[in-house]
C-alpha cells in the first residue's frame, strides 16, 4: 500500500542506507527499556521532501512519546519532515541515554558483590566460592552486551543525523541537528566509559577466580607434600620381607610412629618457613 500510494518501498531498502529519487532510507537499530528488560528493535526511516514515513514494531511504541511532546513545545518542527525526523532522532538518543544509565546502575550494584568476593566472605561470614559468582558474571555479561549494542545504536543514529543535516541544505535545523550529533557523541562516549568499566569488573572477577583456584591447588599441594613421606614409610612396612629387625625391638612401634610424624612435620615446617601457607 505504501509503495502504491506514496512510493515508499521498505522491502527493497532491506535495513540499509539507500537513496532513490524521492526518498532516503535510514535504518536505526534501537535499544529501549520496557519494564526491567532491554528490548532491541529496528526502525526504518523513509525521508522525503514532503513527508516522513517510519517502519516500526507493531503495537504501542512509546519511544516516540517524547518526540511528540517536543514537537508540541516547538510546533515549528512539524512544519517539515526534517523537523519531525529531528524530533524522532532526539527521542531515540534520549532513550539510549536512559538505557546506559540502566546498565550503569546494574554495574554499580555488582560492585558490592565483587568487593565481597575480593574479601573472600559474604555478609553472613560464609566463604565465597566460585559457584557463588556465576550469577554476577551472567549479569555482567548482560550489561556488557547492552552497552555494546548502545554503542552500535549511537553510530547509526549519528549517521542518520548527518544524512538529515545534508538533506536540509543549510536550513534552520542545522544548528539543532549539530547539537543533536554532539549529544549522540556524548552518549556514545558515556557508553564507552561504561564498557571500560564492565571490562575492568570482568577482569577483577577473573583475577579473583584465578587466585581462588590457585589457593585450592596450593592446599592440595601442601596436603600431598605433608603426607607423601609418611605414605612412603608405610609403603616400606607394607612389603612382605621375611626379616624386619624393627619388629623385634622393644620400642619398635614407637620409633616407627615418631619417624612417621617427623617425616610429616619436616615438609610442613619447610613450607611454613617459605611462606607458602599465607
Amino acid at each position: 500500500m505504501l509503495r502504491e500510494r506514496l512510493g515508499v518501498d521498505f522491502a527493497t531498502a532491506r535495513n540499509r542506507v539507500w537513496e532513490t529519487d524521492d526518498f532516503i532510507y535510514l535504518p536505526v537499530v534501537v535499544n529501549h527499556k520496557r519494564g526491567d528488560t532491554i528490548e532491541r528493535d529496528t526502525i526504518m526511516f523513509a525521508l522525503g521532501s514532503d513527508f516522513l514515513v517510519t517502519l516500526q514494531p507493531d503495537g504501542p511504541f512509546t519511544l516516540f512519546d517524547k518526540a511528540v511532546a517536543k514537537m508540541r513545545r516547538n510546533p515549528a518542527l512539524t512544519g517539515s519532515p526534517h523537523g519531525v525526523m529531528y524530533a524522532l532522532l532526539w527521542a531515540l538518543n534520549e532513550e539510549s541515554e536512559r538505557v546506559i544509565h540502566y546498565a550503569s546502575d546494574a554495574l554499580e550494584a555488582m560492585n558490592d558483590d565483587i568487593e565481597m568476593a575480593t574479601n573472600g566472605y559474604d555478609r553472613r561470614g560464609r566463604e565465597i566460592g566460585v559457584a557463588d559468582m556465576r550469577g554476577t558474571m551472567s549479569r555482567m555479561n548482560a550489561a556488557e552486551q547492552i552497552v555494546s549494542r548502545v554503542q552500535e545504536t549511537q553510530l547509526q543514529l549519528a549517521r542518520a543525523a548527518r544524512h538529515l543535516m545534508a538533506d536540509t541544505r543549510g536550513g534552520d535545523l542545522d544548528g539543532l541537528i549539530a547539537i543533536l550529533i554532539a549529544d549522540m557523541d556524548g552518549v556514545k562516549q558515556h557508553a564507552g566509559f561504561e564498557h571500560d568499566k564492565v571490562r575492568y569488573l570482568q577482569q577483577s572477577v577473573m583475577t579473583w577466580l584465578d587466585v581462588k583456584q590457585n589457593q585450592i591447588v596450593k592446599v592440595f599441594t601442601i596436603i600431598t607434600a605433608v603426607f607423601l613421606p609418611p605414605t612412603l614409610i608405610a609403603t616400606f612396612y607394607g612389603m612382605n620381607f621375611t626379616w624386619m629387625p624393627e619388629l623385634e625391638w622393644q620400642h619398635g612401634l614407637l620409633a616407627t610412629t615418631v619417624m612417621t610424624l617427623v617425616a610429616a612435620v619436616i615438609p610442613l615446617v619447610y613450607i611454613k618457613r617459605k611462606g607458602w601457607l599465607r
